[in-house]
C-alpha cells in the first residue's frame, strides 16, 4: 500500500501530451500569406512616396506645429501602408 503512494508520486498520471505546433504567424512581408503585397515588401521599403512626403513634413515644422500640418501625409502613410496588409 505504502509502495503504490510512493510510484504515484514520481509516476507521471497520464502520458506527456506532445506540444502542439503554434500556427504561423502572419507575415505581411510573404506574398503567399499576404496578396496584397506581392513584391513582399518590408514596412522600411513599403509605400516610399508618402513616407518621404511625410519624413519631410515632420523635418520642416517644429514638433508643436508638426501633428496638424502634418496630419494628412501620416494618415495618407498609413492608408498606403494598410493597403498593402501592414497592422499600423
Amino acid at each position: 500500500m505504502f509502495v503504490d503512494k510512493i510510484t504515484g508520486w514520481f509516476a507521471p498520471a497520464t502520458a506527456p501530451t506532445p506540444p502542439v505546433p503554434a500556427a504561423c504567424p502572419y507575415d505581411p512581408t510573404d506574398p503567399k500569406k499576404n496578396p496584397l503585397n506581392p513584391q513582399g515588401l518590408k514596412p522600411c521599403c513599403a509605400c516610399p512616396d508618402t513616407k518621404k512626403a511625410r519624413d519631410a513634413c515632420f523635418l520642416k515644422y517644429d514638433s508643436s506645429e508638426s501633428e496638424d500640418k502634418c496630419r494628412e501625409l501620416v494618415q495618407s502613410h498609413l492608408a498606403c501602408m494598410r493597403g498593402l496588409g501592414f497592422k499600423v
